[in-house]
């Protein structure tokens, strides 16, 4: 900048047609892009992604994360322009404020078939979701390693007929994807629910001293194997696909179409277990989420 203030009090003039091309291109490949989304260390993690790679393309980002969806669900599209998301999470969440808490789901295994099939909700919203990844973070179950070995259970198809108390967040009772599916497709005998929260270090104490067999968490928890704990794979599919999955402004992303290009390859790159193992260097090794974020971006060569 200030050789250029220099070079024009010396008497040389600029090209008034390549100043507005210059300019046309600056605002193309750059701008502000104001970001919001979920305050937990994953979602913190990916956001942090998001905004070192758009900062190394000329973009000026915002971040502001808020504890829960319906927080900056208020303000997107408008006030926000750009939010990592997770495909069913923003698929139920829309289909629920347009249709009531009680609408059909729209959501199922498969992510693409969710997007496809609430292309005309996200449309409504002025919202686009973007290429989403095959890393996915979806409700899990876990028990002790001690508690696997001893019954012979890796599945949760293994646990049929088995009584349990369960450890997990207060909504669990009932819904498909907690409680009512381990009853109603697994045949699970949940004797008791403790609402000790999701992920919560109260839940995996329960588990770990014995007061319950069974505990709410997440494929992508990375802390499970430091403490003993082993994820039942979900074998017959309870959960909706929760894939990663940008999601943006449809008008921000008419004014910046590039994004959609610089955000691809980090979708593309990402699996379920670089993410599995970036949350245990955050959860468990206290690794700063920006330090992660930057190692993982430069060992895929995505800055």
């Amino acid at each position: 900048m200030a050789a250029l203030l220099l070079t024009s009090c010396a008497g040389d003039s600029l090209d008034s047609s390549s100043a507005t091309d210059t300019e046309t291109d600056a605002a193309a490949a750059g701008g502000t892009v104001r970001l919001s989304g979920q305050n937990f260390p994953e979602a913190t993690l990916v956001a942090e992604m998001y905004t070192q790679i758009l900062e190394a393309n000329g973009y000026d980002v915002e971040v502001k994360l808020v504890d829960t969806r319906d927080v900056y669900m208020a303000d997107f599209p408008g006030g926000v322009d750009l939010v990592p998301e997770y495909v069913g999470g923003i698929v139920d969440f829309l289909n629920a404020q347009a249709n009531g808490d009680e609408a059909e789901p729209m959501t199922t295994n498969d992510a693409e078939a969710t997007i496809d099939g609430a292309q005309e909700l996200l449309a409504e919203q002025g919202i686009t979701l973007l290429g989403a990844s095959m890393a996915t973070d979806t409700n899990a179950f876990f028990v002790t390693q001690e508690y696997a070995e001893a019954e012979g259970v890796t599945t949760l198809s293994d646990m049929e007929g088995k009584q349990v108390v369960l450890a997990a967040a207060p909504d669990c009772e009932g819904r498909p994807d907690c409680a009512g599916g381990l009853a109603d497709v697994y045949g699970i005998d949940i004797k008791e629910i403790l609402p000790l929260g999701f992920a919560s270090n109260d839940t995996y104490q329960s588990v770990i001293s014995g007061e319950s067999q069974l505990g709410l968490t997440s494929t992508t928890d990375g802390t499970l194997e430091s403490q003993g704990l082993v994820l039942l794979e979900d074998d017959q599919e309870i959960q909706p696909a929760q894939n990663l999955v940008p999601a943006i402004s449809e008008e921000f992303l008419a004014a910046h179409p590039d994004i959609e290009e610089l955000l691809s390859p980090l979708m593309a790159a990402l699996t379920t277990d670089d993410l599995t193992r970036l949350n245990g260097l955050v959860s468990v090794d206290r690794e700063k989420p920006a330090d992660v974020a930057n190692s993982y971006l430069e060992e895929e060569d995505l800055l």
